[in-house]
C-alpha cells in the first residue's frame, strides 16, 4: 500500500472587490468520500454553490478559512493580503496537511511543502473546494454588509467595482468597509480632500 500524503487544497476570494476582507480556504478532501461538481467556484451558480458548500463541510477531512481585513488590504497590498489569508487559513485547519496545493502563481508562508498551480481551481478538486466554501462564506458576509452599510448595493455586486457600486461610491463616499488603497477609492478620497 502507498502512503498518500494529506493534502490540503487553498484558494482566495476577493482580490478584486474595492469593499470587504479577501477571505481564503484550505480544505483536506475525503478520497473515501468523493464529492461530484468540485471546480473554479465562478463557473457554478450561486445555488449550486451553496449545496456544494454544505457538502464539503460535510464530507471533507478537515476545512477552515482564513482571511485579512480591509485595514491589512490597504497596509500590505492586496497580493500580500491574499497570501495571509491562505497562511491563516491552513494554519487554523484541525488536520495538519503535510503539502498544499495552492491557487495562482504564488505560494504562502507554509509549514510544510508546497505547490502552486495556476487555474488550479479548475484542475484540482480541493482548490476547487477551498474557492467554493471561501466564495459562499464571502457573499454571505457582504450581503449582510447591505444592512450596515445601506445604498451600496453590496448584496448585488458584493463589493466588486461595477457601475452602480462606482456610483454609489461617488454619492455616498467611502464606508468603514472600502479598501482605501484601491484606484476608484483613492480619487474619491482624493478629490474629497481637494475639495475640503
Amino acid at each position: 500500500m502507498t502512503y498518500k500524503l494529506l493534502t490540503a487544497g487553498v484558494d482566495e476570494v476577493g482580490r478584486g472587490p474595492l469593499a470587504g476582507a479577501v477571505i481564503a480556504a484550505a480544505v483536506i478532501l475525503d478520497p473515501e468520500n468523493p464529492i461530484v461538481g468540485l471546480t473554479d467556484s465562478k463557473k457554478l451558480t450561486p445555488k449550486k454553490r451553496e449545496q456544494l458548500a454544505k457538502e464539503i463541510k460535510i464530507k471533507a477531512i478537515s476545512w477552515a478559512f482564513g482571511r485579512a481585513e480591509v485595514e491589512e488590504i490597504d497596509d500590505i497590498n492586496i497580493l500580500n493580503a491574499s497570501l495571509l489569508a491562505m497562511k491563516r487559513a491552513v494554519e487554523s485547519l484541525s488536520s495538519i496537511p503535510e503539502h498544499c496545493l495552492v491557487d495562482g502563481n504564488k505560494l504562502p508562508e507554509l509549514n510544510c511543502s508546497g505547490e502552486a498551480i495556476i487555474k488550479g481551481d479548475l484542475k484540482e478538486p480541493a482548490i476547487g473546494a477551498a474557492s467554493i466554501i471561501a466564495k459562499v462564506e464571502r457573499d454571505r458576509e457582504m450581503v449582510e454588509f447591505e444592512e450596515t452599510y445601506p445604498g451600496y448595493g453590496f448584496s448585488k455586486h458584493k463589493g466588486y467595482p461595477t457601475k452602480a457600486h462606482i456610483e454609489a461610491l461617488n454619492k455616498l463616499g467611502v464606508s468603514a468597509i472600502h479598501r482605501k488603497s484601491f484606484s476608484p477609492v483613492k480619487k474619491l478620497l482624493n478629490s474629497q480632500a481637494n475639495r475640503d
